[in-house]
């Protein structure tokens, strides 16, 4: 996958990693623009090509009464504007094969969930809108695996796949990253590293999946400096009253120390 199959993405020629961030879901068009406005600000200072991430809905919950969203149109159009008031691409996760052609309406990537990246229909589904599609490996799924999922969209006549690592389960209630799978996985197309869902700590017996976003930095940094191609982040402005994964998100505000430094160890590796 060449990022210049994406629409609007910008500083290609940086020979920097790139960056898919934004909220975990789309909670309202205020939220989504003052977010993107920052992150944007950041990704052109930095010459980072950045693509912009919400969830239009949340299907994978672990209680009934959590939140899945403000209603799927209206969470699609917000991305839309995004997309438009700022020239940026987006992407935003699919559950069902009616997601695939609905969403890709509306943004330019689209990204199969971690646990559904084995079902063969929804993966064609993404793969036959033309979008590009974005392949989350599964917690249960060893790196090499991943090939058959990138195959699946191949073979349905897309070339744009890219595959996020999210870590790997650990026991019930953690995970881990095994930072090998980046480059196994690079022989089959453009890696991502998710560093704050890899933080995760699911299975609570709350119902609320908990996280370790005091650990963002420090698999960040190994992610770049084990050559991934692209990093994904969550991340908020007021990540304590998030209506998801607000326990493993990046507080805004420290988004641009991050980002600066992470730009440092690339430069660094880049002269290797």
């Amino acid at each position: 996958m060449q990022l210049n199959n994406i629409p609007k993405i910008k500083n290609l020629t940086s020979n920097n990693f790139f960056l898919l961030a934004g909220p975990c879901a789309i909670e309202g068009e205020e939220m989504a623009l003052r977010i993107a406005e920052k992150v944007v600000k950041i990704t052109s200072d930095l010459k980072i090509p950045y693509v912009f991430k919400g969830s239009f809905k949340k299907a994978n919950r672990s209680r009934v009464d959590s939140f899945t969203g403000i209603g799927d149109k209206k969470a699609l159009k917000i991305l839309r504007k995004v997309s438009e008031t700022f020239n940026v691409p987006t992407v935003t996760d699919i559950h069902t094969n009616e997601d695939a052609a609905k969403a890709a309406e509306y943004v330019d990537v689209l990204q199969i969930p971690a646990f559904l990246v084995r079902q063969t229909d929804l993966v064609v589904a993404a793969a036959k809108t033309g979008k590009t599609v974005n392949l989350k490996k599964g917690q249960f799924m060893s790196p090499e695996a991943m090939q058959h999922a990138v195959k699946k969209v191949y073979d349905s006549g897309n070339e744009n796949a890219m595959i996020t690592d999210r870590g790997t389960m650990f026991g019930y209630q953690d995970m881990v990253v095994d930072f090998r799978g980046i480059p196994t996985m690079k022989q089959f197309g453009t890696t991502v590293l998710d560093v704050t869902h890899s933080l995760q700590q699911p299975n609570q017996t709350s119902g609320v999946t908990g996280g370790r976003p005091d650990m963002i930095e420090t698999i960040a940094r190994a992610g770049i400096a084990t050559g991934v191609d692209g990093l994904f982040i969550e991340t908020h402005f007021d990540p304590s009253n998030a209506k998801s994964d607000g326990a493993n998100m990046l507080h805004l505000d420290y988004l641009k120390s991050l980002l600066t430094n992470l730009v440092s160890i690339r430069q660094v590796i880049n002269k290797l």
